[in-house]
């Protein structure tokens, strides 16, 4: 198939010998038959590269690697740009859909049921296997409409030998997506009851399927949806009967895909192939690693894979190498801790903690606050599990634990280095803690993350592992705690007022408190979901921030050994705020809404 006519995969079962009435055969002659003569095939206007050129969802590189792929070795151009990583199968469709002005049908559309696929071949007398071998789904729509789809719409064969089959009918085709069409060919497969056989153990087998073209095709197009559609991670799990592929994106895990049980073992051979891990191994926790291109981006994945009853779990993260290049004041920062943020950075030596659980944004803060110091005239060295990103200028090094390479171990060396800047992914043990210390009272400026559920609650934490409250004291210059809540969809969000009474009384007393950060009208809005937010009603997400600085009557409470009410009750009374009041000004203003900051910081706030 030319440039001009591609749609989308290889057919699956190709190699899969079909008997069929002598009538369904494929003509060898490719002519139309008289009868048929008038047939008119829809011509595109336009190339499929040059659309997706136009549109900017490909490179001339890429374009030009996809051309010279197909000159030698043929297939469809389409097939070969998803699994360059050059686009998604999305974007390749609605580049089809413009191309043929071929609708593409929708899970709603699509039957879910084989029946109906079932009911419109036995009125037919087709024969159902002939549909799978053909990959061709066909349905009524009503009495005088029958909808189309397959896996290759514009076959010449298939147009007219359905136009001979079903006669006398509108035929309305439609483009399938290969996800919802695989689908249904298999729903169609299983009520027939037709033998697919099963997938062994041998090491060898499971090799070749990991490199079946569906297989390799379904776990490109995986991930390119998933990083087009902004997602931190890939989930797939295996259940009894079904898989589930899940997206979490902007914080939420969202089920985007349910597969049979029996294409998991391919699917995540594949998986465990590309990133290196042991395709034998089925019985221990295994990690690795890859770098792919996906739609056009290089992109580091980090895979996990995790034993479980009905088969292994695979967690995928993805990391974009060309990350955007965050600031201090976009990522939600309300004037006055984005001013004290500021100023703790701009102190020549002590310690600045951030803390948070996993996935709270603390290294898009460090990274934002490390591209805003690095001005050239300072050494900055940083100690990471994993290098996430790579910044210009900054010595970035990888702890590699398996050798004995830790926090401590790198810390004393790069301490040799003369640095003036030092980040430490995570202060982990007393060890770190002390050697950071340490640091910071021998003249440097020391960034690290610590895992507590708020910002007060690092004092405590630090002297639990060991370390004394004296050097705490003198140490430490602030800690910020944060969380990621989602911002409201631009498009879709509606007024609402708060029927909360304990709400609406606190936000009241938070403008009381701090009236320069509730300026204007109230403007609070709740979700609805529209089709640009794919009907959740969020899209992205801003931070919400709690800042604790380390005054002088802080010094002193800590050094005392007081309690948590007494800090909390100093800091205060010097101007701190918890996440949930931060998350109330920025739900005043009608960033996010007041379910998100309650969903996020939790139903119930200690006072």
């Amino acid at each position: 198939m030319t440039e001009a006519t591609d749609i989308t995969t290889t057919n699956s079962n190709a190699d899969k010998p079909v008997i069929v009435p002598e009538e369904l055969a494929e003509p060898k002659d490719a002519s139309l038959p008289t009868e048929l003569s008038h047939i008119e095939l829809p011509l595109p206007k336009k190339l499929i590269g040059t659309i997706l050129l136009d549109g900017g969802h490909v490179n001339e590189d890429d374009l030009k690697k996809a051309l010279s792929f197909q000159k030698q070795y043929g297939g469809r151009l389409g097939s070969i740009l998803i699994r360059i990583g050059a686009v998604s199968e999305d974007v390749l469709y609605k580049a089809l859909s413009e191309q043929l002005n071929m609708p593409i049908i929708s899970k709603e559309i699509l039957p879910t049921d084989s029946k109906f696929f079932v009911e419109c071949a036995d009125l037919y007398d087709i024969p159902a296997d002939w549909f799978l071998d053909q990959e061709i789904l066909a349905w009524h729509k009503n009495e005088d409409t029958v909808f189309i789809t397959a896996r290759d719409p514009l076959n010449p064969y298939l147009q007219e030998t359905l136009l001979k089959l079903i006669p006398n009918k509108v035929h309305q085709w439609w483009l399938a997506r290969a996800q919802d069409l695989d689908r249904s060919l298999e729903h169609l497969r299983h009520s027939l009851d037709l033998n697919r056989g099963t997938v062994g153990d041998e090491i060898s087998h499971l090799r070749e399927l990991a490199e079946e073209a569906p297989v390799v095709e379904l776990v490109n197009n995986t991930f390119a949806q998933a990083f087009n559609e902004g997602s931190s991670d890939i989930h797939i799990e295996p259940g009894e009967r079904v898989f589930h592929i899940r997206y979490r994106i902007d914080g939420v895990l969202q089920n985007k895909l349910t597969l049979p049980r029996d294409r998991f073992d391919a699917v995540a051979s594949r998986l465990k192939l590309i990133s290196g891990i042991d395709i034998a191994e089925r019985r221990l926790p295994q990690d690795g690693r890859l770098s792919t291109r996906i739609s056009g981006q290089d992109v580091d994945v980090r895979v996990s894979s995790l034993p479980g009853v009905y088969g292994e779990s695979i967690v995928m993260r993805l990391l974009p190498k060309e990350r955007k290049s965050y600031k201090l004041e976009r990522i939600g920062f309300a004037e006055d801790h984005l001013a004290l943020f500021r100023e703790w950075v701009s102190q020549p030596h002590g310690i600045l903690l951030v803390t948070g659980p996993t996935g709270s944004g603390k290294s898009t803060t460090l990274y934002a606050t490390l591209e805003e110091i690095n001005t050239g005239d300072a050494k900055i060295i940083t100690i990471e599990d994993p290098v996430e990103f790579n910044i210009q200028g900054i010595t970035q090094v990888q702890v590699l634990s398996d050798i004995g390479f830790t926090f401590s171990r790198a810390l004393r060396s790069i301490l040799r280095q003369d640095p003036d800047t030092i980040m430490i992914g995570e202060i982990r043990d007393l060890e770190t803690a002390e050697i950071a210390i340490q640091a910071a009272l021998t003249g440097h400026l020391v960034f690290s993350t610590l895992h507590t559920n708020d910002s007060l609650s690092a004092f405590t934490r630090l002297t639990d592992m060991g370390v004394e409250p004296f050097l705490v004291a003198s140490s430490v210059l602030g800690v910020q705690a944060q969380r990621l809540v989602r911002r409201l969809c631009q498009e879709c969000a509606q007024p609402y007022t708060p029927d909360n009474n304990e709400v609406s009384r606190h936000i009241a007393e938070l403008r009381s408190n701090y009236p320069k950060l509730f300026k204007g009208q109230p403007n609070f809005r709740q979700a609805t979901g529209c089709h640009e937010c794919q009907g959740i009603g969020y899209r992205g997400r801003l931070g919400i921030y709690e800042l604790a600085n380390v005054t002088k009557e802080v010094q002193d409470l800590i050094m005392a050994k007081a309690s948590a009410k007494d800090i909390v009750r100093m800091a205060k009374s010097q101007g701190y705020r918890t996440l949930r009041d931060d998350g109330f000004i920025k739900a005043y203003h009608g960033e996010t809404s007041i379910d998100e900051v309650l969903r996020v910081t939790g139903l119930a706030q200690e006072d």
